[in-house]
């Protein structure tokens, strides 16, 4: 059984910063690629960000880039999402997901495992 526990999540101004972590146990972490996923209110859940095996390659969605950094520690079987100059429209629950893949991947069916979800906030 695969557990992911994502943290981090908060109300914050616009311009201000987060960081989400999402904890991983029960599976071999660092064979697989990982990915970061939001739903807001009323919207399908959307690709945010992925990065495959060993942290050399990553993929963003347009809306974020240059805005937020994937990372992972696989001495931690952590995976990371730093999230900058945050707007309003970023406001969603964020979820990470582990990847049947080792190469980052968007499609959500791609995804096998998920965590509970964060909420994040940015208020105006």
């Amino acid at each position: 059984q695969v557990q992911l526990v994502e943290s981090g999540g908060g109300l914050v101004q616009a311009g201000g910063s987060l960081r989400l972590s999402c904890a991983a146990s029960g599976r071999t972490f660092s064979r697989y690629a990982m990915g970061w996923f939001r739903q807001a209110p009323g919207k399908e859940r959307e690709f945010v960000a992925g990065i495959d095996w060993n942290g050399g390659s990553t993929l963003y969605q347009d809306s974020v880039k240059g805005r937020f950094t994937i990372s992972r520690d696989n001495a931690k079987n952590t995976v990371y999402l730093q999230m900058n100059s945050l707007k309003p429209e970023d406001t969603a629950v964020y979820y990470c997901a582990s990847s049947q893949t080792i190469v980052a991947v968007t499609s959500r069916n791609r995804y096998v495992f998920w965590g509970q979800g964060t909420q994040v906030t940015v208020s105006s």
